[in-house]
């Protein structure tokens, strides 16, 4: 059974609607993962909001919610999934970095509670759940799909994704920092032999140096990476917002350049694994 991927949010730090962000897209990170009739979601920013209207659309009324962590662009759309509101819909939200910190329910109460929101969780009447795991668990949503998990260099922290499937295998890996010639060892075992590895390339190796200690990578480290981890196809993810259609396009022909098996994810694009 084939695994598809559909990217519904590829941008990150802010939501960018704009002239100049149409092709590649500007909502913010939300990806879902199809494996016959069942959907897993990773993050919830402001994609989230139109897979929601399709799923609808669809009649999908269950789905896993897998975050990598917290920060805005990565929850602010969960507010405007509509099929939560459904009170015939089941879904199950989990995080991995929050035991310490109250649990990933209490930051989506504070997110829609007065005064930032009008809305408050609890109007969600759908039969929501969450659950806090400890990184490098192996979760199974359902039989026969594996979901592994690993660490990420981001402040505050976050969680990588491995979804394993009938031989196939797809990797969420965004929001982490790497060493400038030092290839994250963990990140390199995790990604292994991946048939499809979704990487943090927020900016170029040239204008990597300014950002350090901001969490994010770079499209060529994410080559150098794949590479390494016999991967077979690498998508660039987690675009920088200051990135037009026109930078994107660059850095897509500048990275295919080097490695044929690399794009650039656009909103709305279909991958099958």
């Amino acid at each position: 059974m084939a695994i598809d991927v559909k990217f519904w949010g590829v941008r990150g730090s802010i939501a960018c609607p704009s002239p100049d962000h149409v092709v590649y897209g500007g909502n913010t990170s939300c990806v879902e993962v199809r494996i016959g009739d069942q959907t897993l979601i990773f993050d919830a920013g402001t994609g989230i909001r139109n897979l929601g209207k399709d799923m609808i659309d669809r009649k999908v009324t269950k789905a896993c919610i897998f975050l990598t962590h917290t920060h805005w662009d990565h929850i602010n759309g969960f507010p405007f999934f509509v099929p939560a509101y459904n009170p015939q819909a089941r879904f199950c939200v989990l995080a991995g970095h929050l035991t310490k910190q109250g649990g990933v329910e209490r930051v989506f109460s504070a997110q829609m509670a007065d005064p930032t929101f009008p809305v408050p969780l609890s109007a969600m009447q759908s039969k929501l759940t969450f659950e806090d795991f400890t990184v490098g668990t192996v979760l199974e949503p359902v039989a026969g799909i594996l979901v592994r998990t690993a660490p990420l260099r981001h402040p505050g922290g976050a969680t990588a994704y491995r979804v394993e499937h009938g031989g196939k295998s797809v990797c969420y890996v965004t929001d982490t920092e790497h060493v400038p010639g030092h290839p994250d060892k963990g990140v390199l075992e995790f990604i292994r032999d991946a048939d499809l590895v979704i990487y943090d390339s927020t900016y170029t190796d040239d204008e990597f140096p300014a950002k350090v200690g901001w969490g994010h990578s770079t499209w060529q480290e994410g080559i150098r990476l794949c590479r390494a981890a016999n991967v077979k196809r690498l998508a660039l993810f987690h675009h920088d917002p200051d990135h037009s259609d026109t930078a994107m396009t660059v850095i897509e022909q500048q990275a295919r350049a080097q490695w044929s098996d690399v794009f650039a994810a656009r909103d709305g694009m279909v991958v099958a694994v």
